[in-house]
């Protein structure tokens, strides 16, 4: 396995996101792999998703798949 660099990455947050601070960031100009971290800790640790899980997650979350959790 390769290690990733995150180093130079372009973090986002949702255009939806509060200033709560209960936001996550994604990193999308990676090929292949979704980074995604807590904005409260952006030193902290990075969840890196397989492209294809993230994108079947974001339209999920879209249709309200997951409204009654």
């Amino acid at each position: 396995m390769t290690a990733l660099s995150l180093a130079g990455a372009r973090w986002v947050k949702s255009r939806y996101s509060g200033n709560g601070g209960s936001c996550i960031e994604v990193a999308p100009d990676f090929s292949g792999v979704m980074p995604v971290r807590d904005s409260k800790d952006p030193e902290g640790p990075v969840l890196l998703f397989p492209a294809d899980a993230w994108r079947s997650f974001v339209a999920a979350t879209a249709a309200g798949e997951f409204d009654s959790i």
